[in-house]
């Protein structure tokens, strides 16, 4: 098998497993209760969180457990918005997002929240001069994401928030890091919330996390019991929150020496697929090596992944949420139709091997030729 759609989802790490299936069998007490068992359990969860706490150089009550990106992002725009309605609606997202923002800002629009999409230059970099043109005194929300999931455009996150503080100190940034994190260095100290996932870092499915800066406020948008964060209400997934710490950890490990492995991986495969016709490499020079995405100008996407399939070769298209779509992120950076709808996003991490991306490269030159003009 050779697997080449990281940034949809990772295998849960050895590491991770043991720690999961330790905190399982030995843990069993509900953190929320106040006898021996739910204090040792909820021993256990603290030292997970100050661990993430330390290791992101942030306080303990800044995290929230969420069940991944798309309820953390539900959790900051929304919670800010309903919060800070009475100072504006105004809201501005990029064009480069994951597919929930743009269904939380459909929501958000629908009970009378304004938004506007900032503009991105042709490398797929905010257009700084567009997003200080947008903010308004009403503004209550930029959310920008870190790592764009379909090209892999790394914004700078420290240079956009002194941007909205300088036009209104009030507007609140929020950033969903879910590409990012485990991939490049990330500060929650650039934005005032951000969001990631577990199961993106060798986590499991399942849990995410939520960061939020201890002078924002947010509307709940969950309700219930529970003592552990009146954010997220409820009975603590101490053994989820104890393997993602452990993913975390682990995924923040040599980060540069892990970078300069995938990117050899990225150019070797585009030394060796660029010599084929119709075929385009969406890459630009703020995209990471991690995420690598194609169009294949005559070729359906969707038949050139389950062609490749058949030998055990695991590509994704766009992203994992918007699997065979147009293409918002092409769209936005290159405008042109044909060459978005036919995006095949090939996704690498430090665990792949060198073997693998010869026997891909391989499979690819073999099966492509093939296909190539066969679309009607």
């Amino acid at each position: 098998m050779i697997y080449l759609d990281y940034s949809a989802t990772t295998p849960v790490s050895y590491d991770v497993l043991e720690s999961y299936l330790r905190a399982t069998k030995d843990f069993i007490g509900n953190p929320n209760s106040l006898h021996g068992l739910g204090v040792k359990s909820k021993t256990l969860m603290n030292s997970a969180i100050k661990q993430i706490a330390d290791l992101f150089n942030i306080l303990e009550s800044e995290i929230t457990f969420t069940s991944g990106a798309t309820e953390s992002n539900n959790m900051a725009l929304i919670g800010s918005c309903l919060a800070n309605m009475k100072t504006g609606n105004h809201i501005i997202v990029s064009k480069l997002e994951h597919p929930s923002i743009y269904k939380i800002c459909e929501y958000l629009e629908s009970i009378g929240f304004t938004i506007s999409y900032v503009n991105n230059d042709q490398d797929g970099l905010i257009d700084f001069e567009d997003l200080k043109s947008l903010i308004r005194p009403d503004t209550i929300l930029v959310s920008i994401c870190a790592v764009n999931s379909e090209v892999g455009i790394r914004q700078p996150l420290k240079m956009i928030r002194q941007i909205i503080k300088k036009e209104n100190s009030q507007t609140l940034f929020h950033s969903d890091m879910t590409q990012a994190i485990g991939k490049i260095p990330v500060s929650f100290h650039d934005v005032d919330m951000a969001s990631i996932s577990a199961h993106k870092i060798f986590g499991p499915k399942g849990i995410g996390l939520f960061y939020k800066n201890s002078r924002v406020k947010l509307m709940p948008i969950i309700y219930g019991s529970g003592k552990s964060n009146d954010l997220k209400p409820g009975t603590p997934a101490v053994p989820l929150i104890v393997a993602f710490s452990k993913a975390l950890r682990l995924a923040l490990i040599d980060l540069d020496k892990r970078e300069n492995f995938v990117k050899r991986l990225n150019e070797k495969i585009i030394t060796e697929i660029s010599k084929l016709d119709g075929l385009v490499i969406n890459q630009t020079k703020y995209s990471i090596p991690h995420i690598l995405n194609i169009s294949l100008m005559n070729v359906r996407p969707e038949t050139f992944i389950h062609a490749m399939e058949e030998f055990e070769v695991y590509l994704g298209t766009n992203t994992a949420c918007a699997s065979g779509d147009l293409s918002t992120s092409i769209m936005a950076i290159y405008n042109d139709k044909r060459r978005a709808m036919g995006t095949i996003r090939i996704s690498l991490s430090y665990i792949t091997t060198t073997d693998e991306i010869n026997r891909f490269l391989n499979y690819f030159k073999s099966i492509y030729p093939k296909l190539n003009g066969l679309m009607d």
